[in-house]
């Protein structure tokens, strides 16, 4: 039986580093302040799939004051997550939270490098947050994931039986 897990992440513009949403760089005049390369939507899906597959979340694997994982890639840690668990990610629904930049014309860069990562599709949307609050006054950009996940047979999440 799958198993489902949300992720959640948002982080501030800052002046200075790449914006890389997705795993694409896209040319911004700003980009997202973060221990890692602060990839929102990269974090968010990480954190859906551990959820799905019980393993904790993303602060746990590459903690922010673990040097070793400064200005790190967001789509290889999505990848080592991937490869150490216990069965397979079915699918990957995100949206992208943010006024700009427009998402649109990488959404399709992204879904192929974030379905790379964790070998299942991969669906990207995008909205705004009308004007509302710090996203929409385009202080940062928030990400949220939905991620389906079937553990390996024996591995006990699998294994449970529905007692109704």
């Amino acid at each position: 039986m799958s198993r489902v897990g949300v992720g959640y992440d948002s982080h501030r513009f800052v002046a200075g580093r790449p914006l890389v949403i997705g795993g694409v760089e896209i040319e911004f005049d700003r980009g997202l302040d973060g221990h890692s390369d602060a990839d929102v939507l990269a974090h968010a899906v990480t954190d859906a799939v551990l959820g799905a597959a019980g393993a904790g979340d993303i602060g746990a694997h590459f903690p922010p004051t673990d040097e070793r994982w400064k200005d790190a890639d967001s789509i290889e840690l999505l990848r080592t997550v991937v490869s150490g668990l216990d069965g397979a990610v079915v699918n990957v629904d995100a949206t992208v939270i943010c006024e700009r930049p427009p998402i649109g014309p990488h959404r399709a860069a992204m879904e192929e490098r974030l379905a790379n990562a964790v070998g299942a599709p991969v669906s990207v949307k995008a909205t705004t947050n009308e004007g509302l609050g710090a996203i929409g006054r385009e202080e940062g950009i928030a990400a949220i994931a939905v991620a389906a996940f079937d553990p390996a047979p024996g591995t006990g999440a699998s294994d449970a039986h529905d007692t109704h």
